[in-house]
């Protein structure tokens, strides 16, 4: 039986899986309805209606866990009334390491190699000592600074806060983000989708890359215009790229981004529930228990930044 003192904790929309229900136990909270709640888990990231109605009458919740670090569809609906929270850094190590194989598969030609149907020349070059841009400073970042270090890249972060990061040789301000994209061999896109970074990359900021150069996408698929991607790869503007999200989503099939042989998609699949559903129990149950004893609670979404 919980505790009296157990935080009240309602779980929704009525699909969510069993295991989120485990997962607030396992912090030692007690789940009931919303009527009765003070803190909301909250399974879907797309329908935005149904957590609306949820919380038209709910005032006395004071915490909203959100499921991903995406929030974009839900971003209106956050306020300032309650703490909301979300799955940042949740799924940092499976899309760093998708990021990764992303890159490499890229750069090292194995996107023509595995289309090709005769023996081909050889193509490609190293990540080993490459110039790397990591567009984001989060969870996704941090691990993958952490997978880069053997390679010995020199690596610069552009992120809205600047402060050092173990393994980036320098971290620069957002706003100069396009000051690192020429000279960069690889370009990571692992930052959040707000209208700041939305076709933040496009013709121009394509043009400015090295002919040799590959892009990789873990983020969202709307940072990049596609059409312009689409010219930069047929054209050998830039060397190729790495798609695990794109706009739109799902990509239609027959979209020429399928055929070329300088772009690699993936079907976002940086973190699949097989991965996923152990790492955000595991965030579920400890924000439950901070949220027992007060504490701060991970992955907090703040409604002025957005994200």
């Amino acid at each position: 039986m919980p505790s009296t003192n157990a935080p009240r904790v309602a779980l929704g929309p009525s699909s969510a899986p069993s295991w989120m229900a485990d997962a607030i136990r396992a912090g030692g909270g007690e789940v009931v309805a919303v009527a009765d709640a003070d803190a909301l888990v909250w399974a879907d990231a797309q329908d935005a209606n149904a957590l609306a109605d949820a919380m038209s009458d709910a005032e006395h919740i004071r915490w909203v866990q959100l499921p991903f670090a995406g929030i974009e569809t839900l971003v209106h609906l956050i306020d300032d009334d309650r703490v909301w929270t979300c799955g940042k850094g949740v799924y940092a190590e499976p899309c760093a390491e998708l990021a990764l194989s992303l890159a490499l598969a890229g750069m090292r030609g194995l996107g023509t190699y595995a289309r090709a149907s005769t023996w081909s020349p050889p193509h490609g070059s190293n990540l080993i000592g490459a110039r790397v841009t990591i567009l984001g400073g989060g969870g996704i970042t941090e691990a993958l600074l952490r997978l880069l270090k053997p390679f010995d890249c020199h690596v610069t972060v552009v992120r809205n806060n600047v402060q050092d990061m173990d393994g980036a040789d320098s971290v620069v301000e957002a706003d100069r983000y396009a000051d690192c994209l020429p000279g960069a061999d690889l370009v990571v896109l692992a930052l959040s989708l707000t209208p700041d970074t939305e076709g933040m990359i496009s013709r121009s900021e394509l043009e400015m890359m090295e002919p040799h150069a590959w892009i990789v996408n873990v983020a969202r698929g709307r940072h990049i215009v596609t059409d312009d991607l689409l010219w930069a790869l047929q054209n050998g503007v830039i060397g190729g790229a790495g798609l695990d999200v794109t706009h739109p989503e799902p990509l239609p099939d027959g979209h020429p981004l399928w055929s070329l042989p300088n772009c690699i998609i993936t079907p976002h699949v940086g973190n699949t529930p097989e991965m996923g559903a152990p790492l955000l129990a595991e965030r579920i149950t400890q924000n439950v228990r901070l949220f027992a004893r007060g504490g701060d609670l991970v992955g907090r979404v703040f409604a002025d930044l957005g994200y």
